[in-house]
């Protein structure tokens, strides 16, 4: 029996832990799996601010033709500050938001 556990022993001495090749295969995994990752993000929180942008826009139409629908000679309004604060909770236009006051045409570039 005590063959046996000096095997075990020795064994064990002889155990010093993980080679280069193993350290770096890891590396080279976790690296992958990063890179996957942060383009997965990346195309995430691009088509968030698309969206943010088309919602924008489709508020500021909806208030404009609010305010036409509730002036009682369907006039149009003339600037931001005639769609605030009954029809949009802001007193500045929207970044990137372009209005045509005229024809009530809404355009961005975001």
């Amino acid at each position: 029996m005590r063959r046996l556990t000096d095997r075990l022993s020795a064994v064990r001495r002889d155990d010093r832990g993980f080679t280069l090749i193993e350290l770096l295969i890891v590396i080279i995994i976790l690296g992958v799996l990063a890179a996957i990752v942060v383009f997965s993000v990346q195309g995430i929180t691009d088509r968030g601010k698309t969206s943010a942008c088309d919602t924008t826009k489709k508020t500021v139409e909806t208030a404009y033709e609010a305010y036409i629908a509730n002036s009682p000679t369907g006039a149009k309004p003339a600037a931001w500050s005639d769609l605030y604060p009954n029809y949009v909770h802001s007193a500045t236009q929207p970044t990137g938001v372009t209005i045509t006051w005229a024809t009530g045409q809404v355009s961005g570039t975001c």
